[in-house]
């Protein structure tokens, strides 16, 4: 099928280019046309035969180039649109080639560019920008250290925004004019249309608002043809309602239509996603793990879930690891997942026969995980969709899919807000990412945090349970089930002094728990005679946890100091 559309389409290419040069004669020649037709040629060795295998297109194979030809396209204060979403999917050899450089050239903090990329992205991109001085400004997400140490010393603009909402705020033109969008693929069809890699992210957005594209085909990996769906929503007065009412269901198209005029080179990338290893579940995330499995078996038994539960959406890291280890060693078969990121412990899920489908963002496995999944490539693709993020966290769907919520906060407070980004109010770790799509709009949202971090003094010198976060991402609105290695709090229908009275019984460390209690004693003996008292704080101290921590090294105080 591949062989004969592409030789449809290198029929349509002659017709056209005969009529504008009439064809006199076909010499023979070295090259797959005749140099007659002029931008059309392909010469030998230009490109590999895996290349040309995947790019049906007869009228882009004049556009292949080397990757260092590339060069001349960019230029300081550019912003550039990137796929991708968590290290999968992203464009990585024109990324490496610029970050080296301007390395080799001496060109640190000479030429910057603002980004705007799906989510994260691998080390080797844009974190190695980040130690160059080669980002301006940078949306929606981060983890790079380099990234980060930039955006807490004031070197670099950094907007945290919902990743559900990220897309649509760039097709509305919040961010301005983009000038380059960098598209990974792992085929390109006869229409021009690309099939992306292990995620899209935003690649439909931008191959549509840039102005020119630049595309990297992936020969590293197989391509990923039928495995995607990819959505295009209208902008509001002309959005209407998406047809997905099953995890399984699909509603948009296979690939990532593009503007082939626009497209100004394409490149062979045999870089590989640089998927992130994670460690064994510890004791403490594995009880978490245990408590939430709990909790749902009992949820069935009341009638509140069906047997199966509904479409879990877990975050990244140790403890959403953790929990979909305890769901594949669980007894719940027919797992569904709406998520935005599969981890290698969803192939565990497969390969346990718990899984039934997974909608994701992003195949964000392991080295290791991506090996797996390659080797046993159709086993595996049968039980995924990959979606744009726009679809993914999308608050429709969402609701209508009755998701389960589950992502990992910084810390939280007595009352049930949360904090999922910077660390003692101030240091931005990563970003909100889309727990926040999935918390306000899920069936049951659920926060796992340890009781407790190590502080370098104290090793439970930091209560993740505090009187007030000194961030606010999700507010006491958003969630509803707390849960830390101590126990689970469903704080389901509790006012707020309740709530604070069970979190602080189910989830707070031992090292912790009078403490916490005295605070709320005090406060509730402050505002409750003065009609003040349905959320009573005391502003003086509300903070005074996280001081004594800066101060001495660890949360535990003497005492609150307030006056009577």
């Amino acid at each position: 099928n591949v062989v004969v559309a592409w030789l449809k389409a290198l029929a349509l290419d002659l017709l056209l280019c005969a009529r504008q040069h009439p064809l006199t004669a076909l010499a023979p020649c070295n090259n797959y046309v005749c140099e007659e037709l002029a931008g059309q040629v392909i010469r030998q060795g230009t490109m590999s035969t895996e290349l040309l295998s995947r790019i049906a297109r007869p009228s882009f194979h004049s556009k292949v180039m080397q990757v260092g030809d590339t060069l001349k396209f960019f230029r300081d204060g550019q912003t550039l649109g990137m796929s991708g979403f968590t290290p999968a999917g992203y464009p990585k050899a024109i990324a490496v080639m610029l970050g080296e450089h301007v390395e080799q050239n001496k060109l640190q903090g000479k030429m910057r560019f603002k980004v705007l990329a799906g989510a994260s992205t691998g080390a080797e991109t844009l974190d190695n920008w980040a130690r160059l001085g080669m980002l301006s400004d940078l949306y929606p997400y981060q983890t790079g250290k380099n990234i980060a140490k930039r955006i807490n010393a004031g070197e670099l603009n950094f907007k945290d925004v919902h990743l559900s909402n990220f897309p649509n705020f760039l097709s509305y033109g919040y961010y301005g004019d983009i000038d380059i969008a960098i598209i990974e693929a792992t085929e390109i069809l006869p229409d021009g249309s690309i099939v992306p890699g292990a995620a899209s992210g935003i690649a439909q957005e931008v191959a549509h608002h840039a102005k020119q594209i630049l595309i990297e085909v992936n020969t590293s990996m197989p391509s990923f043809k039928g495995l995607h769906d990819v959505v295009y929503d209208q902008i509001p007065p002309h959005r209407r309602p998406l047809m997905i009412s099953r995890v399984d269901d699909r509603c948009g198209e296979p690939t990532v239509r593009l503007d082939p005029g626009k497209v100004i080179g394409i490149v062979e990338s045999q870089l590989p996603d640089q998927g992130r290893t994670l460690a064994p579940p510890r004791q403490d995330e594995l009880k978490i793990a245990e408590h939430i499995t709990e909790f749902m078996e009992s949820l069935v038994k009341r009638g509140t879930l069906p047997p199966n539960l509904l479409p879990l959406q877990s975050g990244v890291g140790g403890i959403a690891n953790a929990v979909m280890v305890g769901f594949s060693k669980s007894k719940f078969q027919d797992l569904e997942l709406y998520t935005e990121v599969a981890q290698d412990n969803v192939l565990d899920l497969c390969d346990a026969g718990k899984l039934k489908f997974c909608s994701t963002a992003a195949l964000s496995f392991s080295t290791g995980g991506f090996q797996r999944f390659y080797n046993e490539f159709d086993k595996y693709r049968e039980k995924f969709v990959i979606r744009p993020q726009a679809i993914t966290n999308h608050p429709e769907l969402i609701r209508r899919l009755g998701v389960i919520s589950m992502n990992t906060p910084v810390e939280i407070d007595m009352y049930g807000h949360a904090n999922s980004t910077h660390a003692l109010g101030s240091k931005l770790l990563n970003g909100i990412g889309g727990s926040g799509d999935f918390f306000r709009n899920g069936f049951l949202s659920i926060v796992h945090t340890p009781s407790t971090r190590p502080s370098k003094s104290d090793p439970t010198g930091i209560s993740c349970v505090v009187p007030f976060a000194s961030h606010v991402d999700h507010t006491e609105h958003d969630i509803l089930i707390y849960v830390t290695e101590q126990g689970l709090a469903d704080t389901r229908g509790l006012d707020p002094r309740k709530r604070a009275r069970l979190i602080i019984e189910k989830c707070a460390h031992p090292d912790y728990k009078d403490q916490l209690l005295d605070y709320l004693q005090i406060a509730e003996k402050r505002h409750l005679p003065s009609g003040s008292g349905h959320q009573p704080h005391l502003l003086e101290v509300a903070f005074q946890m996280h001081v004594n921590l800066q101060k001495h090294g660890t949360m535990k105080l003497k005492s609150w100091d307030v006056s009577a």
